[in-house]
């Protein structure tokens, strides 16, 4: 890997010099590096998922010449749309054209490759290459970057079950009053709000505070070490996965936003990645004293206080249910399902304030800290 300048905006940070992490401003570092000091890893966290069918017609699209992970992220300089973070080469002799980068110049103002990351449209893949925000954007579900109205949205592809369940987990959260990322359906698909502005704020994902980290006990520990209204955040999100039933939180669909000028870590990031939760894999004949209900009741013994939260009754339940339309995608959710799952969140209710042991206390509203 060649020397590299790691900037945010137009600051420089820190240099790369034979793979090795030299700070210039560590309160400003990626708290992935100012954890590991792994510049590989870093980078290659930020790459567009290989095993993506759509994300190997990107490449191949772009003609880039090498497709791995760090080859793909330095191809966009490991710009991001959800943060201010990118590098350039360090005096480069070979591409003296980057010397005078500066941000502006890099960062993303359109995206022409939209239709191919998400669909895998033929019409996209024989247009000339262009600067593309679909070669940083993670996760293994087919998805892409779209410019509305001066905003970026991310749409996302699904099974409709999966739409559903994300949908209503947004609709969910809302009742309650948590911080949660905006869904809305988008035809067969489903779309997102970037929940950064723009990287009016920087996200960084959980996995640069926790590492490979499930345990909800040590997770909180952690977050309590930066700032506890950020870990009182967390046990609302670990309550909202026990209710949604959503079996996939994990290091990297979850984390906090930061002050992108000071550094500062201001808040837990929006909850958002509820597409495999819910009825999203089957309908369960029961509901279970599931690890998501039983961690969740531990967690709470271990805070020894009080999590307040909102009541949810089926009849408003079914009315946020039957408020989910989607064309053409959801036509294979009949009532049936939809009754079911409002049946699941009561009874996940019940069952999390009943192993809780009055650690959850249940009213109108949510107390907002």
């Amino acid at each position: 890997m060649q020397n590299l300048l790691l900037l945010s905006k137009d600051r420089p940070i820190a240099k790369i010099v034979n793979n090795i992490l030299e700070p210039i401003n560590s309160e400003r570092l990626p708290l992935f590096l100012r954890r590991t000091g792994d510049v590989r890893a870093w980078l290659t966290l930020r790459a567009v998922d290989s095993h993506r069918t759509n994300s190997r017609l990107l490449k191949r699209a772009l003609r880039l010449e090498h497709k791995d992970d760090l080859t793909t992220v330095l191809a966009v300089n490991a710009a991001t749309i959800t943060d201010n973070y990118w590098v350039k080469p360090f005096c480069p002799p070979a591409h003296p054209e980057q010397a005078h980068l500066k941000y502006e110049d890099i960062r993303f103002k359109m995206n022409l490759f939209d239709n191919l990351a998400l669909t895998g449209d033929v019409n996209s893949f024989d247009q000339p290459p262009s600067r593309t925000p679909e070669l940083t954007n993670t996760g293994s579900f087919e998805k892409c970057w779209r410019l509305e109205n001066g905003e970026w949205w991310m749409f996302k592809a699904g099974k409709p079950e999966e739409l559903f369940s994300e949908l209503l987990a947004f609709k969910i959260g809302g009742l309650l009053g948590f911080p949660m990322a905006e869904y809305q359906p988008a035809g067969a698909f489903i779309k997102t709000a970037d929940f950064t502005g723009n990287a009016r704020v920087d996200f960084e994902p959980a996995i640069g505070i926790i590492g490979d980290e499930s345990d909800y006990i040590r997770i909180y520990k952690a977050l309590c070490d930066i700032k506890e209204s950020i870990a009182a955040q967390y046990a609302l999100m670990c309550y909202l996965d026990g209710l949604i039933y959503n079996m996939d939180r994990h290091e990297n669909n979850f984390g906090v936003l930061r002050n992108s000028d000071t550094g500062e870590i201001l808040s837990l990031a929006p909850f958002y990645d509820h597409n495999i939760s819910l009825i999203s894999r089957g309908y369960p004949s029961h509901t279970p004293r599931d690890l998501l209900i039983t961690d969740f009741a531990e967690l709470m013994r271990y805070i020894g206080k009080p999590l307040h939260v909102r009541k949810l009754t089926e009849p408003e339940l079914a009315a946020i249910i039957e408020s989910i339309v989607f064309e053409p995608a959801a036509s294979e959710l009949v009532p049936a399902p939809r009754e079911f799952a409002a049946r699941l969140v009561i009874s996940r209710q019940e069952a999390l304030i009943e192993q809780a042991g009055g650690l959850v206390h249940i009213g109108a509203n949510l107390r907002k800290k």
